[in-house]
């Protein structure tokens, strides 16, 4: 199959290429050396930048599957670490192997001694993003026996040790926030439990995980684990095309991610409930949303992906649930205006014919409030599951033969050539 393109006076057959699942591609590769011309795209929001086998995601039906299982039956059978080991190895792991790999990641997680006094150097004030972005672009000073991207081995160790260290890095930054002492990783616990030991535990005394709320955690990790080519992601790629090392290339995914369109919105969403206050004042808001002439959105609601309900809020849905009721957070006035915000946008008409269904930073928001992490925590623990996903479309991207240095074109509306004026002529 292929592509009829006319151009002025040109005519050229373009390659049409067929995924497993999903839209055909139409190959331009060779439309500039044919006719002359680039394709204009801002956004990427028609191109696709690469092959890819790992995330797959229909928006119209909301489907996001993960190596082609659902997400809906990886969150609730697997852990987190059995899904890393899925995104980056293909297959879901054989009870050997996973054994063996939640081994090699726990005896990763503690870092360089040295790395306490990097982290000495920032401000007591500074915002958990801005020390984990510097932190994991640190790590290629403190771990350079494994940023030879050229080894597989190497690439190998530097992919266990960012998802094994980025639990520790993480719990730091928030610790470093409050004014706590650093508490280290405790080989005993699974991985998610460890990071709520290190976020919340104190040197005197006992710390108990909460059983209910660390799952809680884990499937929420489970949900951000990937999401085909979104900004951080491309992001990722786009640095490791360069050659740039895997510790950098992460690093720059953490900064990408940090945006309040991308990685804050789940923040966003906690700000604009706490905003509204109570369900009283539901009406007044809903009524703005609809003004077109008033700049007040509702976060949380509708997708640049998913026309249909995100499937990860409907996960997020009940493990919310799950969470206050372990909790004892039973009259949570932010839930109670979630709760009928859900309803309003699932009836209204207004929010059903614009498909603005609540998606999952709309239920995480609160969830990770109750369970005591800051606002400012909110994007670092986004960045925390993803770094799975991103080393795992980075190893794809530099094991493919057909990979080159990423370079966007442009369409250009600067000054023409001009000759340069002296000073004392202008």
């Amino acid at each position: 199959m292929s592509a009829h393109i006319t151009v002025a006076n040109t005519s050229v057959d373009m390659p049409v290429k067929e995924g497993t699942i999903g839209p055909s591609v139409i190959d331009i590769g060779k439309l500039y050396g044919q006719t002359g011309m680039f394709t204009y795209d801002p956004g990427f929001t028609s191109t696709a930048s690469c092959e890819s086998k790992i995330t797959y995601i229909d928006g119209d039906e909301g489907i996001l599957l993960y190596r082609g299982y659902p997400i809906e039956q990886l969150a609730e059978h697997c852990d987190f670490l059995e899904t890393c080991y899925l995104l980056l190895y293909g297959e879901l792991p054989t009870a050997a192997q996973k054994t063996d790999f939640d081994y090699r990641i726990t005896r990763h997680t503690m870092v360089h001694e040295q790395m306490m006094r990097f982290f000495q150097g920032f401000r007591r004030d500074a915002h958990p993003m801005a020390v984990l972005t510097a932190s994991v672009g640190a790590l290629s000073a403190f771990y350079h026996d494994s940023t030879d991207i050229s080894d597989p081995t190497q690439r190998m160790i530097a992919s266990m040790r960012m998802i094994a260290k980025i639990p520790t890095l993480a719990a730091m930054a928030y610790k470093y926030s409050i004014g706590q002492p650093f508490v280290y990783p405790m080989n005993s616990l699974d991985y998610t439990s460890n990071f709520l030991r290190m976020c919340f535990a104190v040197p005197c005394e006992e710390y108990k995980v909460n059983p209910i709320v660390a799952r809680a955690l884990d499937r929420i990790f489970i949900l951000h684990a990937d999401h085909e080519q979104n900004a951080s992601t491309s992001t990722v790629r786009l640095a490791g095309s360069s050659g740039a090392n895997p510790f950098a290339c992460i690093a720059a995914g953490v900064a990408c991610l940090w945006g309040p369109a991308h990685g804050g919105a789940n923040e966003a969403a906690l700000k604009m409930l706490q905003e509204i206050g109570s369900v009283d004042r539901i009406p007044e808001y809903i009524k703005r949303a609809k003004d077109k002439n008033d700049p007040f959105r509702l976060m949380g609601f509708g997708h640049r992906v998913y026309k249909n309900y995100d499937p990860r809020a409907k996960i997020m849905q009940k493990t919310t649930h799950e969470v206050l009721g372990e909790l004892g957070i039973k009259d949570d006035p932010l839930l109670d205006v979630a709760m009928e915000l859900e309803r309003i946008a699932l009836s209204d008409d207004y929010f059903v014919e614009k498909k603005l269904y609540p998606n999952i930073d709309f239920y995480s928001g609160i969830t990770l409030k109750a369970m005591g992490f800051p606002t400012s925590m909110f994007t670092v623990l986004f960045a925390l599951a993803r770094t799975v996903g991103w080393i795992a479309q980075w190893k794809e991207m530099i094991e493919d033969p057909s990979q080159r240095i990423g370079r966007p074109r442009q369409l250009y509306i600067g000054e023409r050539k001009r000759d340069y004026i002296a000073v004392n002529q202008r």
